[in-house]
Parts: structure tokens; C-alpha cells; sequence
């Protein structure tokens, strides 16, 4: 679970201040992207199998939509708060920016644990969703996606909700949807490999051979099982993944120093990422605390979990071995630590670059969506791959060239983008 001791929106707005002041912003543009264009919060009843009604709390949340409809995930989550949605929007502004997607920063979250719903609730909620807002979604409008604890199943539905109530087909209304029903071929490893892309391009600048790597992850979710595998395809070495156990309501590290295989590790996991301890066990696989994925001696640490895992009280079980801090995850690391990663000398890849491979995909999915035309997956890496590659390299080389923090460098180039397309627009 994330730190509850950090407010997750408290830490984007921290964030943009650093830059807005380093940019020497004009205030109303401040003003303009520190503050949501649209927050809707509602209640969605569901009738349950035992015939009891249920109301659940939802959100959907417009951050900034300058550059293009708003873009972003839909969390189902039991912790899940306005702030969290709040924050992640933010980040998705940024995200899409930074990666030079013409689109802009949404986000959604509904209140509820879905591990211990049936089929029939989740549908049924799902559809609730889309009755309360299918005025606020669509193609041109703010485009949905699956995030934690939701998937294609969950989209299919409020797809299906969507086009019965408007009586029209629109494909590209929301992404992540299966393949066959207009999702994208590639999108279940973009994430995963974007993250691995950005690795790749830093380690080169670096002159660090990959296949001389080694690394240790949080999390082996969508995202953190496809980051792993490429990671290791390439030649790196993962010696240890933490993940949460739904069982024990605790998570564990699942160590091999000889290498995990991601491969294996994937074929005892469940639909939400845990690891089945006693198979990992007889794998090989030692099993630890949770907390030990930080502290292992590694070249490389990949957060993809959830937002406040790398805190300054934590930060000191980290080895003086790692080279870079790879997030994979929407804000692992706490803003009061981003002094500590630079005094280390840890080279920082930044979240909302690292992990935009996700939304770069879910783009794709929505143009063709929209042309009702599908790309071959070899196409769509190959375009997911070039995309990744080339904002990597913008920020790395302003990062240079400025003697910037990567996290800074990464907010530079994207605040700049949706600065100039309010300033365009006129809005300031």
C-alpha cells in the first residue's frame, strides 16, 4: 500500500512550484495549471447478488486539456481518494506532454474492491459508471483507460453502456479494450517495455553495458511483469521482484541471485499481480519481507507499485551500489527525497516519462479506434519504441545542457509544452 503519510496531489502541486519558479511562470499560468479544469465526484448504486444495494464513491478529473481531450485511467481501489485521483491527472497532463501526445491529463477512481466482487457487481458498477458520465467521456472529450485493479473486461462494458445509450459506435471513446474488440496489439507490454526503453537509452548514455546489470523491483502487476521480462531479454539480471500476496494481506520479496525468470514468475501470479508464495518457493525462490526489494545490492531499483513507496525514512536501506532509480510506478518517490537521490549520485528516470509507454499505446488505440483501422503489433512497438526513445532523449539532453535534475528536466520540457498551448488558446 502507498504511504499514507503523504498526501500523493500535495506532492504533484510541490513538484510543479519547483519548476513554475524555475520557469519564472506569469502567474494566472501557475494558477491555471496547479488547479483542475473539471473535478466530478458522484455515487454509483449497485445491486448486489444478495440482493442488497451498494453505493459507491466515484471521481473523474480533468487536470488540463490544452493540448488534446483529456486521457487517463480508471482505478478501482478500496484506498482510492480524490487527492490520489487529483494527483494522477496532474501527472497525466505532464505525461502526455512530455511524450508530445496531442492529448491532456484525466484521471478516475471508484471506491471498491473488485477481489471481492462477483463478475455480475463489476459489470453492473461498471455500467453505473458510464450512465453517471457518458455526457463528460468520449473520443473528443476525456478518453478513459484500465488502471490498477481494472482491465479490458471493465472497458468492454462501459463501452458497450456508452454506444447503447448514444446509439452509435465509437470505438475510440475509451483504451485498453481486447484485442479483436478495438484494442491495440502491443498495449499489454507497452507500459512494461516503455519503462525498459528509457533504461536502455539511459544506460547507453551512461556506457554501462546492460548485460553487466543487475536489479530489483516493486511490483509485477501489467506493468512490472513486462518491464521485467524485456529487462531481462536484454541481458539484465533481476535478482528480486516484491509483490502483494491477497492472501496474507502482506506483500513478500521473491529473491533468486542466480536471476528471476519473469516468464515463470508470471505463470503463478494472479490477475492482480501477486505471486503464489509456495509455488515461488518451490521454484527456488527465497521468500522475504515486502520491504527488501529497496535494500537488495543492485545497479538498478524499479518502483512499479503504487505512489510513496521511496520515503526519506526508507531511503537509507538503499545500497550504495545503485546506479539508477528506474520509476516505473506513478510517484514512488516523495518529493523530500529528491535531494537525497541527487547527493547519492543516483541517476533518476522519472515517472512520468518512464512509465508513458502506456498512454503513448492507449494513444494509438484511440487513433485507430477513430480510423477503425489496426495496425500490426511489429508497427506498433516499432512506433512505441520511437516515441519512448525520442522523449528520453529530449529530456536527457536538456538535463545536460542545463545541468538539470532529470525529475526537473522531464517537468521543464513538459509544463513548457502546456504552458504555450494555454498561452495559444488564450486562456492566459
Amino acid at each position: 500500500m502507498a504511504n499514507q503519510n503523504y498526501n500523493p496531489y500535495d506532492n504533484a502541486k510541490t513538484q510543479f512550484d519547483r519548476v513554475a519558479e524555475m520557469l519564472d511562470l506569469d502567474q494566472a499560468t501557475r494558477d491555471l495549471l496547479r488547479q483542475h479544469r473539471q473535478e466530478v465526484h458522484f455515487t454509483i448504486p449497485v445491486k448486489m447478488d444478495d440482493g442488497s444495494t451498494k453505493i459507491f464513491k466515484a471521481f473523474r478529473m480533468i487536470h488540463n486539456d490544452a493540448r488534446g481531450p483529456g486521457k487517463g485511467g480508471l482505478r478501482f481501489h478500496p484506498h482510492e481518494t480524490a487527492d490520489t485521483v487529483r494527483a494522477l491527472s496532474m501527472w497525466m497532463t505532464w505525461k502526455c506532454a512530455v511524450v508530445d501526445i496531442p492529448l491532456g491529463g484525466a484521471k478516475g477512481g471508484v471506491i471498491c474492491d473488485p477481489r471481492t466482487m462477483s463478475q455480475g457487481e463489476q459489470e453492473r458498477l461498471c455500467r453505473g459508471f458510464i450512465r453517471r458520465l457518458h455526457s463528460q467521456v468520449g473520443y473528443n472529450i476525456d478518453v478513459p483507460a484500465p488502471d490498477v485493479m481494472t482491465n479490458g473486461q471493465h472497458m468492454m462494458w462501459m463501452l458497450d453502456e456508452y454506444e447503447s445509450i448514444t446509439g452509435k459506435r465509437f470505438p475510440g471513446m475509451i483504451t485498453g479494450k481486447p484485442v479483436g474488440m478495438g484494442g491495440s496489439l502491443g498495449r499489454t507490454e507497452a507500459t512494461g517495455y516503455g519503462v525498459v526503453y528509457c533504461l536502455r537509452e539511459c544506460l547507453k548514455n551512461m556506457k554501462i553495458d546492460i548485460t553487466k546489470t543487475t536489479a530489483s523491483m516493486q511490483g509485477f502487476g501489467n506493468v512490472g511483469e513486462y518491464a521485467a521480462r524485456m529487462y531481462v531479454d536484454l541481458g539484465g539480471k533481476l535478482i528480486a521482484i516484491s509483490s502483494w500476496d491477497a492472501t496474507d494481506k502482506v506483500s513478500y520479496t521473491f529473491r533468486k541471485m542466480e536471476g528471476c525468470n519473469p516468464a515463470e514468475l508470471a505463470d503463478i501470479k494472479d490477475t492482480f499481480g501477486s505471486i503464489d508464495k509456495n509455488k515461488a518457493q518451490a521454484l527456488g525462490y527465497e521468500v522475504l519481507p515486502g520491504s527488501d526489494w529497496l535494500c537488495q545490492d543492485v545497479d538498478i531499483l524499479i518502483p512499479a507499485a503504487l505512489e510513496n513507496q521511496i520515503t526519506p525514512e526508507v531511503f537509507p536501506n538503499i545500497s550504495k551500489k545503485v546506479k539508477i532509480l528506474c520509476e516505473a510506478a506513478n510517484g514512488p518517490t516523495t518529493p523530500d527525497c529528491d535531494q537525497l537521490i541527487q547527493d547519492a549520485g543516483i541517476m533518476l528516470i522519472p515517472d512520468f516519462l518512464s512509465n508513458a509507454g502506456g498512454v503513448t499505446c492507449s494513444y494509438f488505440e484511440q487513433v485507430q479506434g477513430n480510423m477503425n483501422y489496426y495496425w500490426s503489433k511489429e508497427e506498433v512497438l516499432e512506433k512505441l519504441e520511437s516515441a519512448m526513445t525520442k522523449a528520453f532523449h529530449n529530456v536527457y539532453n536538456l538535463a545536460q545542457e542545463k545541468n538539470l535534475y532529470m525529475r526537473d528536466a522531464a517537468y521543464v520540457v513538459a509544463i513548457n509544452r502546456v504552458a504555450n498551448a494555454a498561452k495559444i488558446r488564450g486562456w492566459v
